[in-house]
């Protein structure tokens, strides 16, 4: 796709939405390159699902204020082209495929836009679109492999059925330790359960303070670093170590799922999650070369909301260069003359 002379800077727009909150970044474009985002906004507050998927109207609401926030600081009118990730994308996206493109041609002019399930634009942050796999860690764990050709996904099933070794699966499993040991079952950990008084309050309170929740997976997941600090103590607590080899398996197993069949592969590794840092990463290491001995670790370039503005920095300038399937990747365009969505 071809833009006319430009009147002033090229902006792209990108968005990355999870379970921990909404990023919206802008970025100057030239030569089809991002450049460092000019202005990012942020908000710890995730976009909503209903009955229908990720609430797009929600999203909209607060996507369009923020972009044309951080438009106006930048001195700029429009944006060329945009890319929104979002968690959830392939299987609860269908709303944001449906309403997305002609609300955001409408509200910013960008009539080419990327949507992208988060893993997606995780791997194109972390590896910059060359083939390997990467794990996205963070209140949820998905994990995605590139052979150049095909997309090869595993995991980010959600909270209920799967995210195994996730945010939300660590605090889970160290809030039933907590209550295994409130109840005097085996399995329980006493130093769990007092991280719980000390954090959340009375242990039997737990299921009125998580049910009624429409967030359960992040506020599940807020309950991971009080595992990890546990497994850190002196002397550590021995449950809390266990959970956390659990989910180093977990997550290795995931990623040996998706790694592309070749002599050599390379694994990224992103998300939030690793901010637990060496509680859980020296189990992951370990794990990781017990099942891919041959691959090697690489650090992630950058991250999602780096990889959105990538995306949609080669939208406004072309082809992609990456394969395309619905759910996890698809270009739109709104024409101009009649405002009917295509997607390719």
């Amino acid at each position: 796709m071809t833009e006319g002379p430009a009147a002033g800077p090229r902006f792209v727009l990108g968005v990355d939405s999870g379970g921990s909150g909404l990023r919206v970044a802008l970025a100057r474009v030239a030569s089809g390159s991002a450049a460092e985002p000019c202005g990012v906004v942020a908000s710890d507050e995730p976009v909503p699902t209903t009955g229908g998927g990720i609430d797009a109207g929600r999203l909209v609401a607060r996507l369009l204020p923020a972009a044309r926030r951080l438009l106006a600081e930048a001195g700029g009118s429009r944006v060329v082209a945009g890319c929104v990730g979002a968690a959830g994308m392939q299987t609860l996206g269908g709303r944001l495929r449906a309403e997305l493109p002609e609300a955001l041609a409408t509200g910013l002019g960008a009539r080419r836009l990327v949507l992208a399930a988060d893993v997606v634009t995780g791997h194109v942050g972390a590896l910059g679109g060359r083939p390997g796999a990467v794990v996205a860690a963070g209140t949820g764990l998905i994990a995605l492999g590139l052979d150049g050709h095909h997309w090869r996904r595993a995991d980010g099933w959600g909270h209920l059925l799967g995210d195994c070794g996730g945010g939300s699966w660590i605090g889970r499993e160290g809030l039933t330790a907590a209550l295994r040991a409130h109840d005097g079952r085996a399995g329980g950990s006493a130093a769990l359960l007092a991280r719980v008084e000390a954090v959340l309050g009375p242990a039997a309170g737990l299921p009125g303070l998580l049910y009624p929740r429409s967030d359960r997976p992040a506020w599940l997941a807020a309950f991971a670093p009080e595992v990890a600090r546990c497994a850190t103590a002196e002397p550590p607590d021995p449950v809390s170590v266990a959970i956390l080899r659990a989910a180093a398996g977990e997550i290795a197993a995931t990623a040996a799922a998706v790694c592309p069949p070749v002599a050599e592969p390379v694994i990224a590794l992103t998300g939030g999650l690793l901010r637990l840092g060496e509680p859980l990463l020296r189990p992951l290491r370990e794990e990781l070369a017990a099942r891919l001995p041959a691959a090697t670790l690489v650090p992630a370039a950058g991250d999602p909301l780096h990889g959105a503005l990538t995306l949609a920095a080669r939208a406004a300038a072309g082809p992609l260069g990456l394969p395309e399937e619905p759910g996890l990747l698809s270009v739109h365009e709104v024409p101009a003359h009649d405002g009917r969505v295509a997607a390719r």
